[in-house]
């Protein structure tokens, strides 16, 4: 596709980066068939074919309008084009590029830059963790819509106290650990079984992902950075240090967004080749399952079967798509001994949390989970699920906000049978 900058754009970063992409696109409308907003809406403009024209239209010159605004609003960035895709166009960046160029010139109501300034500076603060701990105090007075977002108080369990030689970084996150705690220490215990200590380091925060798709971009690039300063001294220690070997993720919104830190800062010429070293030792935590059957299996396949009865398991479109990470989790824990299956129909679809989405869209975002649950349901034949597992904190709160069906993280669900399989005083 073929796009003639207008004098505003030419030269600049945005402009060459966005014409790159854009040059790809064959607009052969692939991408339409596997878009959520498209499927629900059926509006052309409302899938990744007409969002690209309108990006173009701005680039090319044309003043962008609310519609224009809204309709890219609407884009779940789900990513779910971009495996479609036969051309390769990287649209989720193309995707950052237009709503950035759009909001500078789009004025949003008051109301609107509210919420998402209340979004973007409440999520990451410090001051969420004893706000929702108050809300869980509460919870039981909240109304409906205003529950399902604050699911009741979890324990964390035991965080492991061994030492080992092997060494790995995890970020704490910013909303996992006030509302489900136990994901990461469920984490660290399995990996301390496979003989690896998990390290988090104290100055580190929120990946970055909350701030720079609700285009403060800047401000997410600030946490991006103070998360390499935090990580460093741990990735190149002083001599006679020992460096960690990976920087494990487990909420995979998080993990695709570290594994962009090269990407996003480039043009950095201080942390360029730091962003660059980090995005290439961040590996989601399923991408070590093949060496948990490895350790695990003769310890848990006899007995795990029967742990956890039927498990549904909803792929986020951050690891599926926004990773290319597909396969791993359910096949792998049916090594292990797990009953688990992935619906047969729409299993590629976004569940509708996809960050600030549910908050922001509910409408398109409650239709999209309720259309993801009635699959999950059917995933054994009829037969509903013991349980729904997943592997992004967004999607496992978004998902049990409309069903009574436990919905956990799969660690857990590993790390549960690995206690309960332990030896007496292990």
């Amino acid at each position: 596709m073929h796009t003639h900058l207008a004098p505003e754009y030419q030269g600049t970063p945005d402009g060459q980066a966005a014409q790159a992409l854009l040059s790809k696109c064959v607009h052969c409308g692939f991408c339409t068939a596997t878009c959520p907003t498209y499927q629900l809406l059926g509006d052309e403009l409302d899938g990744p074919r007409g969002r690209i024209y309108l990006i173009k239209q701005v680039l090319e010159g044309a003043e962008p309008t609310a519609k224009t605004q809204l309709h890219l609003d609407r884009c779940l960035t789900c990513r779910n084009c971009e495996t479609t895709c036969p051309s390769g166009v990287e649209y989720g960046h193309l995707l950052d590029i237009g709503r950035k160029l759009v909001d500078a010139k789009v004025p949003r109501p008051l109301p609107e830059r509210a919420l998402r300034w209340a979004l973007k500076e409440g999520l990451p603060s410090p001051l969420f963790a004893p706000a929702m701990k108050l809300g869980q105090m509460v919870r039981p007075l909240m109304p409906a819509t205003l529950k399902s977002k604050v699911p009741p108080r979890q324990q964390a369990g035991a965080w492991p106290t061994r030492q080992h030689a092997r060494k790995v970084l995890m970020l704490a996150g910013c909303v996992q650990p006030a509302m489900m705690p136990n994901i990461n220490s469920a984490t660290a215990r399995v990996l301390d079984a496979m003989g690896v200590q998990t390290v988090v380091a104290k100055a580190g925060g929120c990946c970055g992902a909350v701030k720079y798709h609700l285009n403060d971009q800047d401000g997410g690039k600030a946490e991006m950075r103070a998360n390499i300063d935090a990580w460093w001294p741990y990735i190149e220690p002083a001599p006679g240090g020992a460096s960690v070997e990976a920087i494990v993720m487990n909420a995979s919104g998080c993990g695709v967004t570290v594994k962009e830190y090269g990407h996003i800062l480039q043009d950095d010429p201080r942390y360029a080749a730091k962003a660059a070293r980090v995005s290439s030792l961040t590996v989601d935590i399923s991408e070590w399952l093949p060496e948990m059957v490895r350790q695990f299996g003769d310890r848990l396949t006899v007995k795990a079967g029967s742990r956890g009865g039927r498990i549904a398991f909803h792929p986020p479109c951050t690891l599926q798509h926004g990773q290319q990470l597909r396969g791993g989790v359910e096949t792998n824990l049916r090594e292990l001994g797990f009953d688990v299956k992935v619906t047969g129909c729409e299993s590629h679809l976004c569940c509708g949390s996809a960050g600030t989405y549910s908050v922001l869209n509910p409408k398109l975002s409650y239709q999209l989970r309720d259309r993801k649950l009635g699959h999950l349901d059917q995933t054994f034949e009829g037969r509903q699920p013991d349980q729904i597992v997943s592997a992004n904190i967004g999607c496992i709160t978004h998902l049990q906000s409309g069903t009574a069906t436990p919905v956990r993280h799969w660690i857990e669900v590993l790390d549960e049978a690995l206690l309960r399989g332990a030896p007496s005083g292990a």
